[in-house]
């Protein structure tokens, strides 16, 4: 089994989301884990990310707050999933509910020494 990293890329939800979408939205996420999770395919739940307050660091050392490469395409979240191979990482990904609010995931292969 191969490890991948999962970044989920989403446009910022709507200001006017009410309590009940997102609670809805949280249990279709919560769903999507506990299946990934129980077919053995979870390495790393990983940690939601603020979608202010980033930085980026160039080769000066010194910290600015971009460029980014679109600021509708944040990154909100990772997770580490162990998976055969590319393809099946790929097809891991086919229920994402974030795909309903216009997000995409990006999967890289992490390396190991």
């Amino acid at each position: 089994m191969s490890e991948f990293v999962y970044l989920y890329r989403r446009p910022p939800r709507p200001t006017d989301e009410s309590p009940q979408q997102m609670q809805e939205r949280l249990q279709r996420w919560r769903a999507w884990f506990a299946d990934l999770e129980k077919k053995g395919h979870i390495k790393d739940i990983g940690q939601p990310l603020a979608q202010t307050g980033g930085g980026v660091v160039r080769d000066s050392g010194k910290v600015s707050d971009g460029p980014y490469a679109e600021t509708k395409d944040i990154v909100m979240g990772f997770t580490v999933v162990e998976a055969r191979d590319f393809a099946q990482a790929g097809e891991l990904t086919e229920t994402w509910p974030g795909f309903d609010e216009g997000g995409c995931i990006e999967i890289r292969p992490i390396l190991r020494p």
